[in-house]
């Protein structure tokens, strides 16, 4: 589709201005300060790290990334602002080519900078479209090498749910609601509004797009796993007790996902777990794995045939299972030869 878009509901028009003006003036600030303190922070942080035996230099290639991050989103920005001057603001196909490029370059950036190398299985399971995707979640980066796959290895656009705290991203806030994305509100006192866009945009999806949800709705870890369990126990003692086999993912909310299948209905369903990413949701937990040395992050795709997805009440218990076997499958992904090399 050609038509123009812009999928940006965060407040009125002028919220949204301040928002992206903050955002736009933090990201040029934090570019500018640290090419111009190169000379002071390269030092500070390296001595730092081999002070306490970091010899891989952590903090010091986390900078370097941050660097690298701070002026791809400049180029980001500057490359939506040039489609709007030159009338292709709301262009879908000309923003899709700027989301591919700073996802490739983002990507880049991190494999040179932290040794995270993206490995991908089972990418013909992404085409043809339509597809709904589900996808564990377990730090930010999986985000990112999840669209990164979708695109640069399966040749496909991704629509993507996301949480609305990352609006305060300045490229995620522009070029992403440009494109026929979903931001929600995971703490809405009433879902039905959140419930409906996410339905929305699965429901247009054409063969050569797929609609990527990640159902946990929030980064795993042991302490948010234990919650999510006690949660359930007070509704569903058998679901929590069945759930509480889980190890590495966190249980699966049901209703954005089902929101997203019913409205496509001819959609195939595709399950994609990863691991590498483990620890990866703290400041530390990044620290310790840059410092551990290269590691492969890897993504696995499977498609399943939608004959086989149940809908309605037999969704929940359906999409569990394969819950479980995610689970299982990232366990023993963890302990072979994926992580820290």
């Amino acid at each position: 589709p050609n038509e123009p878009t812009d999928m940006s509901t965060e407040g009125g028009t002028a919220d949204v201005v301040r928002r992206r003006a903050i955002g736009i003036s933090v990201v040029a600030g934090a570019a500018v300060v640290l090419v111009a303190l190169v000379w002071l922070w390269v030092p500070l942080t390296a001595a730092a790290d081999l002070a306490r035996g970091k010899r891989r230099l952590p903090t010091l290639r986390l900078l370097a990334f941050g660097t690298a991050f701070a002026w791809l989103e400049l180029a980001g920005v500057s490359g939506a602002a040039w489609r709007w001057v030159t009338g292709r603001g709301h262009s879908i196909p000309a923003n899709r080519l700027l989301q591919k490029w700073w996802a490739q370059n983002v990507m880049a950036a991190l494999e040179t900078t932290c040794g995270l190398r993206p490995r991908v299985e089972g990418i013909d399971a992404l085409g043809p479209g339509p597809v709904v995707v589900f996808v564990r979640h377990a730090s930010l980066a999986d985000s990112l090498l999840t669209a990164w796959a979708v695109m640069h290895g399966a040749g496909m656009w991704p629509r993507v749910v996301m949480k609305k705290e990352l609006l305060v991203d300045p490229c995620l806030d522009i070029v992403g609601n440009r494109l026929p994305n979903c931001f929600v509100d995971r703490g809405a006192a009433d879902s039905t509004p959140e419930l409906a866009s996410i339905a929305a945009m699965g429901a247009t999806m054409g063969t050569d797009e797929c609609s990527v949800i990640f159902p946990e709705g929030t980064r795993s870890n042991p302490t948010k796993r234990a919650r999510a369990i006690e949660r359930i126990s007070t509704s569903d003692p058998d679901r929590a007790q069945r759930m509480s086999a889980l190890e590495h993912l966190l249980p699966p909310r049901h209703s954005g996902a089902l929101a997203l299948l019913s409205a496509a209905p001819h959609a195939d369903v595709v399950l994609g777990w990863h691991a590498g990413f483990e620890g990866l949701d703290t400041f530390g937990g990044i620290i310790e794995a840059i410092g551990a040395g290269r590691r492969d992050a890897l993504i696995h795709f499977d498609r399943i045939d939608r004959s086989e997805v149940p809908a309605g009440d037999g969704f929940g218990s359906w999409l569990d299972d394969r819950w479980l076997e995610l689970d299982s499958a990232v366990g023993a992904a963890l302990g072979g030869d994926t992580g820290s090399n």
